[in-house]
């Protein structure tokens, strides 16, 4: 799709300063006991702790060896990277900085303790050992509160989070980018996107500067929430220095990728296209989440051509593709039937590497199924284990489609038998292919068996499954039955859909009960329903096959007054009923009328106009040209019939 660069007003509401300015205590949990150096939910380990508090003691003498202890305990010494900190670790180091003499450490070595478990999502103790530091009286500073106001805003607790900025506002800290980004990132993940875009541009009352993770916060949330073209325009004000703030903020690798993945989310391939050559240019370099999200883009584009060229070159470059990518690169092979290279796919993903997973696995075993190659699908079904890969309900549920639409319904089951031992649950979806397959198969009596089996798992039955249900038996001559259960349906005001309707409606017509089918038909309006055409189509063959031509020419002359517009079948069913009544006159006008309506006849249209031609029942001449016929559209559909007739 091509981008079309349009400008959208968008209008930002306004924060008031005044409102951060409230009681900052009852931000945090009043509990009436003091925390102990052990929390109650997690499971006590005297051992670990008790080791700990020797290193501690033999180790940590000052403030310059507690902080050498803290970066060695709790970051690695390769990477930088925050290593895991327990609740339990986290009290007893808390406790023994609280006991150190002659005076507590600095408020930066608890900062850091704060930010080893906030990175740990241990929220919870920030919150809690915050309140006991608060109350010895040692004062925090911006660090802390910037620590404290992420740690609320990723526990859904955002109105605490501002209650700390009026804190920081109050102690006469400057908020700085860290401050205010943990509050637009929340704001953004509640989608409050007006109230993160306002705060945004508040920044400089507070006399603060964005920086290029403001920046990709916000613009992610205006992407997610469907704002991506003001998204784009931020994108470009935060290049080009041209926008409010007035400076340069280069955008980096997550910003490109960010309004990348937006763009092509909303369809604007070739934009998207346009800016990862821009990166390029600028020599950042796309990395494998910026590559997949243009090839996903350009596969839902269905141009698969430049999504294959793109795949190569991003591996020409030396970024490796992902389990996402090559999901969905598979995914769009499997789509179009092109199962042999999606399998050369999956074996390339090994070779480089990359561990498939049950999606890729589910993805191609779906493409197999849909190829009719259901025993190639049960192959990759038995290497996924060999594989390290679990199988889920998914994996279960796709094979056992597989099966059956082939009929193979005994391998279906014992396919549900397997699952259920594993303790895999069914779902809905699984439940109503078995449906499909046993009433295929006229197993009626053991699809009953499934429903009862079906309720005891506590699976709830939907529409689909209602329907599938009266469908199968009306098909399946069990008429009464289906009745039954369609008014017992209805008593319990459980949804029915026309889909529902119709299929009883169709099996009351094929066991003569006209009227009763005649009446449920009648009943649709009240119900709130409005009967399609194929709706329209079953009830007029029911009354053609009945003889009641005048009826059933009435109900077609009031489908149309109501706007569904008659098919082939619709036409074909009155033809066949007005030859049966010796109406030949009637079959002439219902050609012409299709003719009007741009109905394209098929080849029951055509049989029955070369049997009344054989006939000599109708002239050549009284029949339309039908210009535009599917099978030969070079050909007006008189002059093929001429050319049956004579040959």
């Amino acid at each position: 799709m091509a981008f079309v660069s349009t400008t959208r007003p968008f209008h930002f509401t306004s924060i008031s300063v005044s409102a951060l300015r409230c009681n900052f205590s009852s931000s945090f949990p009043h509990t009436g006991k003091r925390t102990s150096s052990i929390l109650e939910n997690e499971p006590s380990y005297p051992n670990t702790t008790a080791k700990l508090k020797e290193s501690l003691r033999l180790t940590v003498k000052d403030r310059a060896s507690l902080e050498n202890f803290l970066r060695e305990r709790f970051k690695s010494s390769g990477e930088g990277d925050i290593t895991s900190i327990t609740p339990n670790e986290a009290l007893c180091v808390f406790d023994y900085m609280l006991n150190m003499r002659p005076s507590w450490p600095p408020v930066t070595s608890f900062n850091f303790l704060f930010g080893c478990l906030a990175k740990n999502k241990h929220y919870d103790t920030v919150l809690s050992l915050f309140k006991r530091l608060n109350s010895t009286g040692l004062f925090p500073n911006l660090h802390t509160y910037s620590i404290l106001i992420n740690c609320f805003c990723k526990m859904g607790r955002l109105s605490h989070g501002f209650v700390v900025l009026g804190r920081i506002l109050r102690s006469c800290f400057t908020p700085d980018a860290v401050t205010f980004t943990s509050l637009i990132k929340g704001l953004c993940a509640e989608s409050r996107i007006m109230e993160a875009a306002a705060l945004f541009t508040k920044l400089r009352v507070f006399g603060c500067e964005p920086d290029v993770f403001t920046y990709n916060i916000l613009i992610n949330g205006l992407c997610r929430t469907g704002h991506t073209i003001v998204a784009l325009n931020l994108f470009e004000e935060m290049a080009n220095g041209n926008g409010e703030f007035g400076v340069v903020c280069k955008p980096n690798t997550v910003t490109y990728t960010t309004i990348i993945d937006g763009l092509c989310k909303e369809g604007f391939v070739d934009k998207a296209k346009d800016l990862l050559l821009q990166m390029k240019d600028k020599n950042i370099k796309p990395n494998v989440v910026t590559y997949t999200s243009v090839i996903r883009g350009f596969c839902y584009a269905n141009d698969w051509n430049e999504a294959k060229r793109l795949f190569i070159e991003m591996m020409d470059q030396g970024v490796q593709p992902n389990v996402v990518t090559f999901s969905v690169i598979m995914d769009e092979l499997c789509k179009n039937g092109k199962m042999e290279e999606a399998s050369r796919l999956l074996d390339l993903m090994i070779q480089i590497g990359v561990r498939p997973n049950a999606f890729v696995y589910n993805t191609l075993m779906d493409g197999f199924c849909l190829t009719d190659r259901t025993n190639r699908a049960k192959e990759l079904f038995v290497s996924m284990e060999s594989m390290g890969c679990k199988h889920d309900v998914f994996s279960y549920s796709i094979l056992i489609n597989g099966y059956c639409k082939n009929k193979e319904v005994d391998e279906a089951l014992s396919l549900h038998s397997e699952m259920l031992s594993k303790g895999i649950k069914p779902t809905v979806v699984t439940y109503s292919t078995l449906f499909l397959g046993l009433f295929e198969v006229h197993q009626v009596e053991h699809a009953f068996k499934l429903f009862d089996e079906m309720q005891r798992n506590d699976v709830a039955a939907n529409t689909h499954i209602y329907t599938t249900f009266i469908d199968g038996l009306c098909k399946n001559g069990y008429i009464v039955e289906a009745a039954e259960l369609f008014r017992t349906l209805r008593v319990l005001n459980c949804e029915l859909d026309i889909i529902s309707y119709s299929c009883l409606i169709d099996g009351l017509c094929k066991i003569g009960k006209l009227e009763t089918a005649w009446e449920l038909f009648q009943s649709l309006s009240r119900v709130g329903l409005m009967a399609d055409v194929v709706t329209y189509n079953i009830m007029i063959r029911g009354l053609c096959n009945d003889g009641k031509m005048d009826k059933a020419h009435d109900l077609f002359l009031g489908m149309e007054a109501k706007g569904v517009e008659p098919d082939c079948v619709t036409f074909n069913t009155l033809m066949l009923g007005f030859i049966r009544n010796n109406e030949t006159s009637k079959v002439i006008e219902l050609l012409h009328r299709m003719d009007e309506r741009n109905v394209i006849p098929d080849a029951s249209t055509l049989s029955i106009v070369v049997d009344l031609l054989v006939k000599n029942e109708i002239s050549l001449n009284s029949i339309p040209q039908f210009k535009r016929h599917k099978f030969c559209p070079w050909i007006p559909f008189a002059d093929m019939a001429n050319f049956l007739f004579n040959r």
